[in-house]
């Protein structure tokens, strides 16, 4: 009986093991694995805020997605007021590898900036149009928060993923129902069916931080003519 019940309990493990959706059937984890080679994390020196420390700068971070990239270098789109008054601007992908870079365009009234590095040939994300985009819609939020401070709990950097949905259609923004975490804007706002992004994430309201907001790709679209080394990959109809 004891044995009879041990090969029961190994059969029902195995059959519950072989009833579990495997991840690779989850359209949001495919969706993550083909744009995360895409994100990038800026790391800079800011002008210092204290008062007392005039002069001096402060560690400061953000995230971006990689558009255009080949033999000539990459172009990276990120939110103005991530890279605004940056010294010694990096950018770090796949996780490890930091490389020096700088901005070669960006726009306050859009908070949109456009950042190049050397380093050729990377991965590109798809951009598509928000305008076909309902409340409600699937999305997710990809970048670095507060790398900083997994630094210092020796946890390393990583890109994060975030799931969450569309909460409304505003006047050239999409809200969104999560949060925008510090270091997360500037990082892609993406369909959690198909991949593609539609927004850059940032952060509006500093009284009310549940609530994040995503630059729509075509006000990114505007900012971009002219400025491109190469070919965006769109699906913008």
């Amino acid at each position: 009986m004891k044995h009879t019940a041990a090969l029961l309990a190994v059969l029902f493990v195995a059959g519950c093991a072989a009833k579990a959706p495997a991840l690779d059937g989850d359209p949001f984890v495919r969706s993550f694995r083909a744009i995360k080679p895409a994100v990038v994390l800026f790391t800079m020196k800011i002008p210092t805020d204290d008062k007392k420390r005039k002069g001096e700068f402060d560690d400061a971070y953000g995230s971006g997605v990689v558009i255009a990239s080949g033999p000539w270098g990459t172009q990276i789109l990120t939110v103005q007021h991530v890279i605004v008054d940056a010294r010694d601007l990096r950018a770090t992908l796949d996780d490890r590898r930091s490389v020096p870079a700088h901005v070669i365009a960006s726009d306050e009234k859009e908070d949109l900036a456009l950042v190049q590095i050397a380093t050729p040939n990377r991965p590109v994300a798809t951009l598509a149009a928000s305008s076909n985009v309902d409340p409600g819609t699937e999305i997710g939020v990809a970048g670095y928060p507060i790398p900083d401070a997994f630094e210092d709990e020796n946890l390393g950097t990583r890109t994060s993923v975030f799931a969450g949905r569309v909460s409304s259609i505003r006047k050239d923004a999409l809200e969104l129902d999560l949060p925008i975490i510090p270091g997360e804007s500037g990082g892609p706002v993406f369909d959690a069916h198909t991949g593609v992004v539609i927004a850059l994430a940032e952060s509006r309201f500093d009284d009310e931080k549940a609530i994040g907001f995503g630059v729509p790709v075509e006000d990114a679209e505007r900012f971009l003519k002219g400025r491109l080394r190469a070919p965006v990959h769109l699906a913008l109809k």
